[in-house]
């Protein structure tokens, strides 16, 4: 059978399912069955055809369907946080270490360039705030601005300005990403600097201690957030072996499931803030096992569980090669 006739006559059931993925059992295994074997077909007749990695990619897909549609995760949001934000994660692995990268670079960048030029952080965070923080430190209290403001207030206030942000970095990212990673360059020196303040003052561990109790988890959701961006925009840029406009539709798929997959850890990371920051002077026993809760849950979430997932999401596309 010539190729063109063979599409031809497999066109409109694959993308039936490209579209949508049967939800019943039964038909999604027998659709899988009938792709296996066009699989076969155009491996043998097509092997170097644009064709058979496109029925490679769809049979993979729906040969995931499978794994994860089993009984214990029949909730579609439970699912959600438990496999799709994490195998976003891991299947855009390469742009969220970029993103850890610029976030490290620039921490550094902002750090020591505020050594050589204490004024530099005047002009990113303002003078005002700079002023207030200064004259915290004087006073003994280093992390007043944390106890400044009811801690209700404070966390809706941090919420939904956190949130906020966060969608707005995913959005400047449909510009090849340039502005998602501009945002991610601009928090990346300013934590930097901060930290290079606090330091010459005698109180970069207790920076450490205090800050991280809600940064650990804020940080990482920032720079996640930037990633959706960049994820957004790249997909455009660098559309692969597909059509330049499916993987930029991909991309923001992609970027929005992690985007909304980050709100719950923006709001925990804004009540640590509002409710846990403020008692910074806690013993030091409690901050320590606080910061390592909560970075072996980052560890955990953002970075084992996405490998696991990406490792199983690539041995299931060479089972289904084999």
């Amino acid at each position: 059978m010539r190729e063109g006739l063979f599409i031809k006559k497999n066109k409109d059931r694959w993308e039936k399912l490209e579209k949508q993925t049967p939800v019943d059992p039964d038909e999604m295994a027998s659709e899988f069955t009938k792709l296996v074997d066009d699989l076969a077909y155009a491996k043998t007749f097509y092997p170097r055809s644009r064709v058979t990695r496109y029925i490679n990619s769809l049979a993979a897909r729906i040969y995931l369907g499978i794994y994860r549609n089993r009984k214990e995760e029949s909730s579609r949001i439970v699912r959600f946080w438990k496999y799709d934000v994490p195998h976003t994660i891991g299947k855009h692995y390469r742009i969220v270490l970029f993103s850890v990268t610029i976030f490290c670079i620039f921490f550094l960048v902002g750090f020591f360039a505020s050594v050589k030029d204490p004024q530099i952080l005047d002009s990113i965070a303002g003078s005002g705030y700079v002023a207030m923080t200064e004259h915290n430190i004087r006073n003994g209290n280093p992390f007043g601005v944390y106890q400044d403001e009811n801690a209700l207030l404070m966390f809706i206030r941090i919420m939904l300005h956190n949130v906020r942000l966060s969608f707005q970095y995913f959005f400047e990212g449909v510009i090849f990403g340039i502005f998602s990673l501009r945002a991610l360059i601009y928090n990346s020196f300013m934590v930097g600097s901060f930290e290079q303040l606090f330091h010459r003052n005698g109180l970069g561990l207790a920076w450490v201690l205090a800050v991280l109790i809600h940064g650990l988890l804020e940080l990482t959701a920032l720079i996640l957030a930037c990633s959706a961006g960049m994820i957004l925009g790249t997909g455009m840029l660098f559309p692969g072996t597909g059509r330049r406009w499916d993987t930029f539709r991909q991309g923001a798929k992609d970027g929005v499931k992690l985007i909304v997959g980050l709100v719950p850890i923006f709001v925990t990371a804004a009540f640590f803030e509002s409710y846990v920051t403020r008692h910074y002077k806690m013993p030091l026993i409690l901050n320590l096992i606080l910061l390592l809760t909560l970075a072996s849950f980052v560890v955990w979430y953002f970075i084992m569980l996405p490998i696991r997932l990406h490792r199983k999401t690539k041995a299931a596309q060479a089972e289904v090669n084999a």
